[in-house]
């Protein structure tokens, strides 16, 4: 994909690659009130416990990816910390793994974005059944796919394992150019509104 400034088209449609310095799956159960308080502290946010949440905070993102399993994505490149965070966590039961160089990422933004992604994914990505913060794993194509809603503004957020990125990037594109949109700028993991 291009990373120069293409122009974005009249509706606003774009597709643009994230830049993704640090991913950590984060491990370990919510009964436990350590682990929980560790976990908290490690990303400056409160551990998502409903499915499919997520929560945002000083230190990044927090996604829920099973009842045992989240997903951090740091904004910083935090990867010299990662030791002293995975032994913090091994020392209340979870456990740590940087997964940073496992996936590629995406945005898809604009106001056609959820009909984009429907056609590749079966989610119901409309605003009352995914609002703002809310992510979900299931299939793009034939990639198994990780979503996530960071604003009510019509964007989403997908990412895949690096090994499929170019079957899911094709998709992505394909999906998108039916609707008249084009490749945009990299940016960064995205904050809420």
């Amino acid at each position: 994909m291009p990373n120069g400034t293409t122009a974005r088209p009249s509706g606003g449609l774009t597709l643009s690659e994230l830049t993704l310095s640090t991913l950590w799956n984060v491990r370990g159960h919510c009964a436990n009130r350590s682990f929980v308080d560790a976990v908290n502290r490690l990303a400056g946010v409160e551990l998502p416990m409903r499915p499919c949440s997520s929560s945002q905070g000083t230190e990044g993102t927090l996604l829920w990816m099973g009842p045992t399993s989240w997903l951090l994505v740091r904004t910083d490149a935090a990867h010299t910390a990662f030791a002293q965070a995975r032994d913090a966590l091994n020392a209340v039961g979870g456990a740590l793994f940087d997964v940073s160089s496992s996936y590629v990422g995406w945005i898809v933004r604009g106001p056609n974005a959820a009909a984009v992604l429907n056609r590749g994914c079966p989610l119901d990505f409309h605003d009352t059944a995914f609002p703002r913060g809310h992510c979900a794993q299931s299939l793009l194509g034939h990639v198994a796919a990780l979503f996530y809603r960071p604003s009510s503004y019509p964007h989403f957020v997908v990412m895949v394992a690096r090994s499929l990125s170019r079957d899911a990037r094709d998709d992505l594109l394909a999906y998108l150019r039916s609707d008249g949109g084009s490749a945009g700028r990299e940016e960064p993991f995205p904050g809420g509104d």
